[in-house]
């Protein structure tokens, strides 16, 4: 029976390092992106995890402090992205799954303001190209390559404007099935542009 049970700790020992693998590779997507690590490495363990789990055991199993795990759940938290099951004081918390919400939040907050930054930038440059030009001056700026920029910014909105206003499915089916539509939508694209 002792030899069982090492075998079976062995196993789980195991399966904890590549569950920390995940977590790790999660939170260093989500630093890519701009975010806290730590932010990636709690909600990936909690939507990992069938049962929730405490802020002590979050911060015992990811190997940080308990300060840094209180703090990380409740910036998680206040997006929605992690729940307490429970409403006393040291509920545990689960992951949300439904992360679609904050993407968007996110795209909207960050890559549309950059887009659309660009797209008044532009519009402001290609307006005065054009003026200089029909007043006679010499303009030394290629008005058609600062057109195609433009073209190319409005096109990028428009793209998130459809990303806006899709759903993400909640079911496996439903999730394979709009993974096929969108990469169909991309084809046609790229076929549209002779890609």
């Amino acid at each position: 029976m002792a030899q069982t049970d090492d075998k079976s700790n062995r196993k789980r020992s195991q399966l904890d390092k590549r569950v920390l693998q995940v977590t790790d590779a999660v939170g260093a997507f989500i630093e890519y992106w701009g975010f806290k690590a730590v932010h990636g490495r709690v909600w990936a363990l909690l939507a990992l995890r069938r049962e929730p789990m405490a802020q002590t055991e979050i911060a015992e199993f990811l190997g940080v402090s308990r300060s840094l795990i209180s703090g990380s759940v409740s910036e998680l938290s206040s997006q929605g992205l992690v729940v307490p099951v429970g409403d006393h004081r040291n509920a545990p918390y689960s992951a949300a799954l439904d992360v679609w919400p904050v993407i968007k939040d996110v795209l909207r907050g960050r890559e549309w303001m950059l887009l659309e930054s660009t797209r008044l930038a532009l519009e402001s440059a290609v307006e005065e190209a054009e003026v200089a030009q029909s007043e006679g001056h010499d303009v030394p700026w290629d008005l058609e390559r600062m057109r195609l920029l433009l073209s190319m910014t409005e096109l990028s909105q428009a793209l998130l404007r459809i990303l806006f206003a899709i759903g993400v499915p909640r079911s496996m089916e439903g999730f394979s099935e709009w993974i096929r539509k969108a990469s169909s939508l991309i084809t046609t694209f790229r076929s549209a542009a002779g890609a």
